[in-house]
């Protein structure tokens, strides 16, 4: 199963670092929010992923292209006029990246159905690209197996204010919409499985 990180935004909220680069690349230790949402899925054994890019995406693309580079112990051999490159301590994740241009500006169904041809017509996980979080993803595999809907989408009572989700009895979702300060409720949290029939 892929995993769809949508990583294109502008990132309006974190102004301070989102003007040099998109927020998925901000760095929590020394690695990208971006990285850290991988390894969760990676630990899980979810190693596919397709990467919604919009915003500052060069930064996106030239991190990858270069995660080769700055995470081995590299020989360049240019003697005699050779210009090879010997990797001698490979530690790279045993990721297959595919990384998408959706758009500048394109919103959060756009870019999904961007990535559409990248999918197989799979079921596949969705997430945010700057949201970090403990997620049990084989339950929430399981649980959107069980149910039998189209989308999951996980959910959890907000601290602060967010966009209100009213959920049934059976798990469907009726309504989205935004939260006034008196309100309680629930809020996407972030992490969802979807099948191939939201397209």
């Amino acid at each position: 199963m892929k995993v769809v990180i949508l990583a294109g935004g502008f990132g309006t909220r974190i102004s301070e670092e989102s003007h040099l680069k998109p927020k998925p690349m901000i760095e929590i230790g020394d690695k990208p929010i971006l990285w850290h949402i991988m390894k969760m899925y990676s630990y899980y054994g979810y190693n596919e992923f397709v990467i919604c890019c919009g915003y500052k995406q060069h930064v996106i693309k030239e991190w990858f292209a270069d995660y080769y580079l700055h995470n081995s112990d590299i020989t360049f051999d240019f003697t005699a006029g050779k210009n090879e490159m010997i990797v001698h301590n490979n530690t790279l994740e045993p990721w297959k990246v595919t990384l998408v241009d959706t758009g500048l500006r394109t919103m959060t169904g756009g870019r999904v159905k961007r990535v559409r041809e990248y999918l197989n017509n799979e079921t596949f996980l969705l997430t945010y690209g700057d949201g970090v979080a403990d997620i049990d993803v084989p339950q929430l595999v399981d649980f959107h197996r069980k149910a039998g809907k189209m989308v999951t989408i996980t959910s959890v009572h907000p601290s602060g204010r967010f966009g209100i989700l009213d959920i049934q009895d059976d798990g469907a979702i009726t309504s989205f919409r935004e939260k006034r300060k008196e309100e309680g409720g629930w809020i996407n949290a972030g992490f969802m499985v979807v099948e191939p029939d939201i397209f």
